[in-house]
């Protein structure tokens, strides 16, 4: 399998009260081409924490970053801004959990899809954007995409939003997918749907994909490997099969025991 991403030894500090708050330390990921990686644990764990640094979205002045996080050839934690900036909603795309933070208010649909391509391709014309942009959203399910391009954030549904999200983070056929907790805001219905899209876009598109949630039920339907995390730092990693069937950590079995269990009487 061709490696795409090499994560080796991150480790995360915050520096904002008297002593050094570790949020990561020594995590490791080699995520493959076309394969789906989750990242679980409870809240604080420092899953989310990771995929802002593969991200390139951890800026803050009062927190420390080492280790490697190689990208095409290129460490990502110490290349220059603009090499990064280039990769950043082209090569490598972020979901979030809430939609609504992400997407704006006052600009429609259509505009904010077609903003990577704006941004990393300028010679990609209006007309092309925009008919791309409808491809786009089309792929995602939303059956009305010329409809949908035209509206604003606050007239679709919650689940017509993440679809957005997901548009947006796709137009530009990123070889890495970071989705973050993207199913929570939504109901179990949706959830599924959310998954089953990803699905999709993987195997049509090969597209890599890190999912990052709490949700382990979503990720034993979604993702090849898993990995789990507690108090920042990996505390098992494998097949997700075999990871869920036998855990070898007492977090991991306390994890599984949380599964909600459905009785039918």
């Amino acid at each position: 399998m061709e490696i795409i991403l090499d994560v080796t030894d991150l480790h995360i500090e915050f520096h904002d009260h008297d002593q050094p708050e570790v949020a990561v330390e020594d995590f490791d990921l080699m995520l493959g081409r076309g394969e789906i990686v989750g990242i679980v644990g409870e809240s604080g764990s420092g899953k989310s924490m990771s995929a802002l640094a593969i991200a390139g979205l951890l800026n803050r002045k009062s927190l420390t970053k080492s280790g490697r996080i190689m990208f095409n050839g290129t460490d990502l934690l110490t290349c220059d801004r603009n090499i990064l900036r280039s990769y950043q909603g082209d090569e490598i795309s972020i979901i979030f959990q809430e939609p609504m933070t992400s997407l704006n208010p006052v600009k429609r649909i259509g505009w904010q899809v077609e903003e990577s391509l704006f941004i990393h391709h300028p010679e990609i014309s209006k007309a092309v954007r925009k008919e791309m942009a409808i491809k786009t959203l089309y792929s995602v399910g939303l059956s009305d995409a010329e409809k949908v391009y035209r509206m604003y954030p606050h007239e679709l549904s919650g689940g017509m939003r993440q679809r957005v999200m997901i548009a947006a983070a796709m137009i530009g056929n990123p070889k890495i997918l970071i989705a973050d907790e993207p199913t929570t805001a939504l109901d179990v219905t949706v959830q599924a749907q959310i998954v089953e899209l990803l699905k999709k876009l993987n195997r049509e598109r090969k597209t890599s994909i890190i999912f990052i949630s709490h949700d382990l039920s979503l990720v034993s339907q979604l993702c090849e490997r898993v990995i789990v995390m507690q108090k920042g730092n990996i505390v098992e990693s494998g097949k997700t099969k075999k990871v869920f069937k036998r855990p070898g950590n007492i977090y991991t079995k306390r994890l599984i025991a949380a599964i909600p269990k459905i009785e039918l009487r």
